[in-house]
């Protein structure tokens, strides 16, 4: 979805909170073409889609995790729902619907890289960067150890080639992010950015992944929010 990146800058005078702003234009835009991805994707065998996203087939039906969470969607209505078959919200479904479109069977490659080097990536890094990094460093590099339990609540792992408080996650079967906050001292601040495996533009565009690199940092806040909320207990 052309266009939706820059969007998220606020260029047309909006207020409206960045994130915010980039999940409506997404969904406004997808919300036009669900019916054209399902007509495109109705043309595929199911188990060669099954085989391209990571997907299983079982009784005509793709399964599938989304942050960690089974959806399962069914041949040929191509409507994904939670476990308990509720249907997921116009977003969400895009962002599944788009994944089983664009996905090319390339399993992660284990090297990481930043958003500008995805394509066209680095003419927005900037504000991706204030949207995810920036946003995990203000909220974490007091308590770094606070970003581990986050991460390990909503599915992520260490990884220890990153740094000391590095988190890998995986989204969607073939896609996978990592979160890496480096601590500074005096001279130089601290920082946190959001990283891509090398083969994430394989399965969603730069703008699919920046809605997950959003998507994983409002986890990750969400998260520390409850735990800051939770009443301590008493000795």
């Amino acid at each position: 979805m052309p266009g939706l990146i820059e969007r998220t800058g606020g260029e047309d005078g909006s207020t409206q909170d960045p994130l915010e702003h980039t999940r409506a234009s997404w969904e406004a835009s997808m919300l036009a073409q669900l019916d054209t991805l399902r007509t495109s994707l109705r043309l595929e065998p199911p188990s060669r889609i099954a085989w391209r996203c990571g997907a299983a087939l079982r009784e005509m039906s793709l399964e599938l995790a989304y942050w960690g969470e089974g959806v399962t969607v069914e041949w040929p209505a191509l409507i994904p729902l939670y476990p308990d078959g509720n249907p997921h919200s116009t977003f969400d479904s895009a962002m599944v619907l788009y994944y089983l479109s664009r996905a090319d069977g390339e399993t992660p490659a284990g090297k990481w890289i930043g958003f500008r080097e995805l394509p066209g990536g680095g003419f927005y890094h900037q504000a991706f960067q204030g949207y995810t990094g920036d946003q995990i460093c203000r909220e974490f590099e007091a308590a770094p150890a606070a970003l581990g339990q986050s991460a390990a609540a909503i599915g992520g792992w260490p990884v220890a080639d990153l740094g000391e408080y590095a988190y890998a996650f995986q989204p969607f079967p073939l896609i996978r992010l990592a979160v890496v906050l480096w601590l500074g001292d005096e001279e130089i601040p601290s920082r946190a950015v959001v990283l891509f495996d090398e083969v994430a533009s394989h399965h969603l565009p730069t703008d699919g992944l920046a809605l997950l690199g959003s998507g994983l940092t409002r986890r990750l806040l969400a998260h520390a929010e409850r735990d800051q909320a939770r009443p301590s207990r008493q000795p």
